[in-house]
């Protein structure tokens, strides 16, 4: 699948659940004709994961077109939700199920689970266009977003900054993102300022911070490859120096400290039905093929180790 058409398909979908066929592999014939495999697997959750579910999904329709697959995009956290009523069988997450939240449902439910990584994310920092911030330390971007923050023109940051008032865009409280991000940047999960224009959708933070003359946003880093040529990248600053957010620097861990890992949460019940843990498999298998169609990056060779015995641990106690 080509990155253009991946994008087109995300861009006209990101709003709405997608229902495209598929299957994995786990002994399955995944490179053409029919499959045995049936049946269906439902997948929601976060939307920087979406992307990579969606292109793997595309992917298996070519092979297992009996397979029906469904991934949404409510966040991690209305994903979370889903799986841990049972709605869902795989979460996509941004970060680790909370245990003072999500997991008590789960348990009340007997919904049991493990995690599996399946990429990496930075979260990237973008302006407009026209506004042309390079740097931002995380101090200043403390300053910017943290709880209470009267700060309204970009020269309020810095006198050197731009003349202009400043349009917020970023998550809403249900997105892996904005937790991830207020505790890095701000030192408390869920601390930050209420002025801003929040979604859950990170295609729609990008078509804000584009459409507004002094827009500046945080969602994950393929949304911004997807788009630079409506943004302007901004470097972070988190104590050695300016660094902007690439392949490289997110596996690395030089893009510090908005560099994280991505997972699916698959269920003890689902990985014991054929066709999930055949679509497991398979994105375990191909992790790195699929992060490349879907502008997303992929594991390092420990983290794929990792990712493998744990998905195999799973596969083993689901039976």
């Amino acid at each position: 699948m080509s990155i253009s058409r991946l994008m087109v398909a995300v861009a006209a979908t990101s709003a709405l659940a997608v229902g495209v066929a598929a299957c994995g592999s786990g002994g399955t014939d995944t490179g053409g004709g029919d499959s045995k495999l049936s049946g269906s697997i439902a997948i929601d959750g976060s939307s920087t994961v979406f992307p990579f579910a969606q292109a793997a999904a595309e992917e298996f329709q070519k092979a297992n077109p009996n397979v029906k697959i469904t991934v949404g995009e409510s966040g991690t956290g209305g994903g979370f939700e889903k799986f841990c009523r049972g709605e869902i069988q795989i979460a996509d997450a941004s970060r680790p199920i909370k245990d003072d939240e999500e997991a008590p449902i789960c348990k009340k439910n007997g919904v049991a689970y493990s995690d599996v990584q399946v990429a990496n994310d930075g979260i990237a920092i973008a302006t407009n266009k026209g506004v042309t911030i390079d740097c931002l330390t995380t101090a200043q971007l403390k300053q910017l977003w943290k709880k209470g923050s009267k700060v309204t023109n970009f020269n309020q940051i810095d006198p050197k900054f731009p003349d202009q008032k400043v349009s917020l865009f970023g998550p809403g409280t249900d997105s892996g993102t904005f937790d991830f991000f207020t505790e890095e940047i701000n030192g408390e999960k869920g601390d930050t300022r209420t002025d801003y224009q929040p979604s859950e959708d990170d295609n729609v933070l990008v078509q804000g911070v584009s459409g507004d003359k002094g827009g500046l946003g945080y969602f994950g880093f393929s949304y911004y490859e997807q788009n630079q040529d409506k943004l302007n990248l901004v470097a972070v600053d988190g104590g050695k120096g300016c660094v902007k957010p690439s392949k490289e620097t997110i596996q690395d861990g030089t893009y510090t400290p908005l560099s994280r890992p991505l997972y699916m949460y698959p269920s003890s019940k689902a990985l014991a039905e054929p066709q999930v843990k055949a679509f497991m498999d398979y994105v375990i298998d191909n992790q790195a093929t699929i992060a490349e169609a879907s502008q997303i990056v992929p594991m390092t060779d420990a983290q794929l180790t990792a990712a493998k015995a744990s998905l195999t641990k799973a596969e083993t106690a689901a039976g």
